[in-house]
């Protein structure tokens, strides 16, 4: 990242809604809680993630998904604590053994076939148009939106995320570092109205190439003291002031963080070898951040980070080991670091993605579709289970809208609201983070202890 994106990642916004100022009196949480956002760009066949492994349920499946599913006899197998034990009701693709152990130890669970919903819609319902519906369903752009905003038909230019921070900002006004971060560029999970996203690169920010604040780095450390200088020069103009503010801060914040994680890969309390992949990458840099957690005076951050090739439209059968197993062993690892930090019952990690995939295979992969299964995974999740209802994966089932695309049993705002309860957000709020929460019988799918 840039100089310039430093700066602008610490700019203060213009005051906009006055729901910031709704929860906690400003009083300063007393713990510390983490949420990490596994977005997975393209469109996740979470079908063949988490797959049916019982005769009539594997069957209807193995039909349905014809030469892209998979072998029975390949099915990693898992044990849900809400099944009759030893039933083997599911299996996991033989890709992920590193999450078939997280789910079997207890440290995760998968929320089933859940997606953007406006209110509950049956197969009746959406054909006779007679239940609102979120626009643009299968489209890329809108249900990324969908997911990382929880609009519904309403545009907003926040994100589910960004309204938490909103909603807890004078509860952490001493937080060195902004309660958003992204290690994945800017997003609209993260916008907001009052507060503002630390964007930064995989590996934590960069350095202002042209200066730096060591007395003994010659011509680059007298560049940082004149342009020091510079923007700490008194100004007339409003503007002027402004933008040196901004720049102050940028600088400043650039060097804490990066001082941070220097500090934490000095201190040894990281072993974990993660993958190499671009999202290891990113969830070690978060696990190094947790770690500075104290040093910035954290008590509650969100972090974002992606991975992409999941539009699965053709050679699928070749693809999916390959991205699957990057997810099961990124996310094992980023557990495994905050057992080390002992702070694995604060952390949470989930994932998201634009849509599940259809059913039916198009000769080499999957089409866009709707509903899908999501991962969650920590020391506070309600382990070793499988939440909402999982759909008969049969092509004109009682679910499935047409050639595969499941209506999500399970609705985006009950997900994030579940998650939002357990970072701090109180029962009363739950609307501000998920707007349409009310439409459903249910608040908290109970995933979270």
């Amino acid at each position: 990242m840039t100089g310039a994106s430093v700066a602008a990642a610490t700019m203060a916004s213009t005051p906009g809604l006055t729901y910031a100022q709704t929860i906690g009196g400003g009083a300063p949480f007393d713990d510390y809680r983490a949420l990490v956002c596994v977005f997975l760009f393209g469109g996740n066949d979470s079908f063949n993630m988490l797959v049916p492994n019982t005769t009539a349920e594997y069957n209807a499946y193995a039909a349905s998904r014809q030469n892209l599913a998979i072998a029975k006899t390949d099915l990693l197998p898992i044990n849900p604590v809400s099944f009759t034990p030893g039933s083997e009701p599911f299996g996991l693709h033989p890709a992920m053994t590193s999450l078939q152990q997280l789910f079997e130890s207890g440290a995760a669970s998968f929320v089933a076939n859940a997606g953007p919903l406006i209110e509950p819609t049956t197969k009746d319902q959406f054909f006779n148009q007679s239940v609102a519906l979120p626009p643009q369903l299968f489209s890329h752009n809108d249900q990324q939106d969908q997911w990382l905003s929880l609009r519904g038909k309403t545009p907003s230019k926040t994100g589910w995320a960004g309204r938490m921070a909103d909603l807890i900002r004078t509860n952490v006004a001493y937080q060195q570092m902004a309660t958003n971060a992204s290690l994945f560029g800017t997003n609209t999970f993260q916008s907001a109205e009052e507060t503002v996203a630390y964007v930064m690169g995989a590996t934590g920010p960069l350095e202002f190439g042209f200066m730096s604040s060591d007395p003994d780095a010659g011509l680059l450390y007298e560049q940082g003291q004149a342009f020091g200088r510079i923007i700490d020069a008194s100004y007339q103009s409003i503007y002027e002031r402004g933008f040196a503010a901004v720049q102050r801060r940028a600088i400043d914040s650039a060097e804490n963080v990066i001082a941070a994680i220097r500090a934490a890969e000095n201190s040894g309390a990281i072993t974990t070898v993660f993958p190499a992949s671009q999202l290891g990458t990113q969830l070690e840099t978060v696990a190094k951040l947790i770690a500075a957690r104290d040093q910035l005076q954290m008590r509650r951050q969100i972090f974002f980070v992606a991975t992409g090739g999941f539009d699965s439209h053709d050679d699928q059968n070749q693809n999916q080991p390959g991205l699957l197993a990057n997810i099961s062993e990124s996310i094992a690892a980023f557990h495994a670091a905050t057992v080390e930090l002992d702070v694995a019952d604060a952390v949470t990690t989930f994932t998201q993605s634009d849509f599940g995939r259809t059913l039916t295979s198009n000769g080499d992969g999957t089409d866009h579709a709707w509903g899908g299964n999501q991962i969650v995974v920590g020391g506070s999740v309600v382990g070793q289970d499988i939440y909402g209802t999982f759909p008969v994966l049969e092509i004109g089932g009682d679910d499935d809208v047409g050639g595969g695309r499941m209506i999500p049993t399970t609705s985006a705002d009950q997900f994030a609201a579940t998650l939002a309860k357990w970072f701090g957000i109180p029962d009363a709020d739950l609307d501000i983070v998920a707007p349409h929460i009310d439409n459903f019988m249910q608040r908290d799918l109970g995933f979270m202890a």
